[in-house]
Formats: structure tokens, sequence, C-alpha cells
């Protein structure tokens, strides 16, 4: 029986989210699975992923073979690099803590990194949010201003009309113009 680790689809219609689960691979994409391992949400700005470490680590060591997106997800985690170090330690290249300790801090390093990623990504929603804001005032502004000085025009006319010299009535002394 060959394992895959890969994910299974809930969620509505155009609002995906996932479990990450090891199933047979013979078995339907959201059917019947072995064990779930995580869950994946892609709709968030980053894309929130919880996953349990060991038991990921526990099914790539048994040979189970991720698929190409649970391959990503798995090396984001760090769940790929821990399989690495373990591997060095089977090889006697280091001692167990040693490996630990590494991980720790890429972990520490990986965390600081989303943290900004997260960050960035507020700040440049609150940013596009406020030039929205402040595109549309000015919009309203520049509407207001137009209406005032067209306001302005009018009554600039109105007096310029009622100030302009009437002609003159012709007098009964002066013949009409001939036809």
């Amino acid at each position: 029986m060959a394992v895959k680790i890969r994910l299974q689809r809930h969620g509505s219609k155009k609002r995906p989210f996932y479990f990450i689960v090891a199933a047979n691979s013979t078995s339907p994409r959201d059917g019947k699975f072995i064990e779930k391992l995580g869950t994946y949400n892609p709709l968030t700005v980053p894309a929130t992923i919880r996953i349990n470490r060991e038991s990921a680590l526990e099914w790539l060591n048994k040979g189970a073979q991720p698929t190409n997106t649970v391959r990503r997800i798995l090396s984001f985690k760090g769940v790929l690099y821990m399989k690495h170090l373990m591997r060095g330690v089977a090889l006697g290249l280091f001692d167990e803590t040693a490996a630990k300790d590494k991980f720790e801090k890429w972990n520490a390093e990986h965390e600081v990194l989303v943290a900004n990623r997260e960050e960035a990504h507020r700040k440049h929603k609150s940013d596009k949010r406020h030039a929205t804001t402040q595109e549309s005032v000015r919009r309203v502004e520049e509407k207001e201003a137009a209406k005032a000085q067209a306001k302005v025009a009018e009554a600039e006319e109105a007096t310029a009309t009622e100030e302009a010299p009437t002609e003159a009535p012709a007098t009964e002394g002066e013949a009409p113009a001939a036809e």
C-alpha cells in the first residue's frame, strides 16, 4: 500500500480550506484517510498552516510521498529540514542536541520572517486603504470647488448683464429703419 501525504479539500465554493492527511494513494481525494496531520488555509495572508511536525516526520520516515504542494508546505514549516538534520544524526555527522539547536535557530529566524511578511502585508493594506480614501476625498473636493466656481461665474454673468447699458428706446422724432 503506497501512502501519500496530500491535501483533502473542504470549505465551500470559492472558499477552499484543506486538511493535510496521510492517505492510501488509491483512495479518492476527499475520501478515506489514515491520519490527519494538519490544516492549510490559503485565503489568509500569509497562508495559515497548522501541522503536527512529529507525525509528518514519522510518515516521511516510513516512506510516505508528499504531493508537490504538500512538499512546499512541509518545507515551509521545517519538516523536511528536520528530516535532513535527522539523517545527519543517523550518519554520525553531529549529535541530536546539535540538530535540535540548528532547528530551533532556523525556526526562530523563520518566525521573524513570517511576522515581517504579515506586518508588511498589513501595512500595505492600510496604505492602500488610506490612498483610496485620500483619492475619494480629493475627487469630492474637486467637484465642490468646480460647483463653487460655476456659481461664482454665474453670479458674475448676472451682475454683468444687469450693469450693461441697455439700448436706449427709440425717440418719437426718429424715423423707423427702412425695410
